[in-house]
């Protein structure tokens, strides 16, 4: 995730972290390039091309701009989404670092059952990552990462150590019905989150929008500079470089977003927010918590 401060007009045009410029400058250098060619082309052939200029071309806009902006709303929607779950993570884990403080007075029973916890956030985005987090975790709990890892869904795994640990608990007396019911409803709202962020993982947006996008657009900058050259001359290119600028970056945008677990500059910063359990965890035990992760270059991860 990208967090910096506004930029004045001059740096505006040279920001490049964050940008979705150089994913798309093949699109938009090559589409340059084609527009000066059809330009030479229809100056030194001299086609007549009509009088039609670019009025289709504000209804087939129209249209694509339609579809931009269906699917930048439905995968800004996702990344939203996204980011809400995981913020009602964080404070879920509060909840249950609060309630298990207060049900658990045996230290060594408590330190394990919220170390699992933590556990968990980092095993939650290594698989929504597709990214090996054993070692991320194994401070939390030792040799168990591996027996964790091992299985099919990790941070399931996690979650069903944590129920073994408060049943233990109930089963010796430490926790009495109620208190064991309070703790195990917030390991059941910690599972729906997990549930919530593996099916925006597993649901992509529909393929047959981005084919639909991603045709109309070249489509249209391929025919365009045919209804500018008339009117437009020489800045031809650059208007159809602009054009390609606009729809393929918010094309791009939309792709980023559309996964917004994944590690790009658009991408949620979910190992900071891993960080802030860490650290919500640690105060509730007495202990001293780690630092926040710092930017690098305006880039949290």
């Amino acid at each position: 995730m990208i967090v910096r401060p506004r930029t004045n007009l001059l740096k505006l045009f040279f920001v490049m972290r964050g940008s979705v410029v150089p994913r798309i400058l093949p699109q938009i250098l090559g589409f340059a390039l084609y527009g000066a060619a059809v330009v030479v082309a229809i100056r030194l052939l001299k086609l007549d091309l009509g009088d039609a200029g670019v009025a289709p071309f504000a209804l087939l806009g129209v249209a694509l701009s339609v579809y931009l902006g269906f699917r930048n709303n439905a995968a800004y929607d996702r990344w939203w989404e996204a980011r809400k779950l995981w913020g009602q993570l964080v404070f879920e884990i509060r909840n249950l670092s609060r309630a298990a403080t207060a049900m658990i007075s045996d230290r060594d029973e408590l330190r394990p059952l919220l170390m699992d916890s933590l556990a968990f956030c980092h095993f939650l985005r290594g698989e929504l990552r597709r990214v090996d987090t054993r070692e991320a975790a194994r401070p939390f709990v030792g040799d168990a990462v591996d027996e964790i890892h091992a299985a099919t869904n990790k941070p399931d795994a996690a979650m069903r150590r944590m129920g073994g640990k408060i049943g233990a608990l109930k089963h010796t007396k430490v926790l009495e019905a109620m208190d064991y019911r309070i703790l195990d409803e917030r390991l059941s709202a910690i599972s729906a989150l997990q549930a919530g962020c593996e099916r925006i993982m597993g649901t992509p947006l529909p393929f047959a929008y981005t084919l639909l996008l991603q045709r109309t657009a070249y489509i249209f900058c391929l025919l365009l500079p045919f209804g500018l050259a008339g009117s437009a001359g020489w800045a031809t290119p650059l208007f159809t470089a602009l054009i390609a600028y606009t729809f393929f970056g918010l094309d791009a945008l939309s792709e980023e977003l559309e996964d917004p677990f994944g590690m790009e500059a658009n991408d949620l910063a979910l190992d900071g927010l891993c960080r802030v359990c860490e650290i919500s965890v640690f105060e509730a035990l007495g202990e001293t918590p780690p630092p926040m992760l710092p930017a690098e270059n305006f880039y949290y991860s």
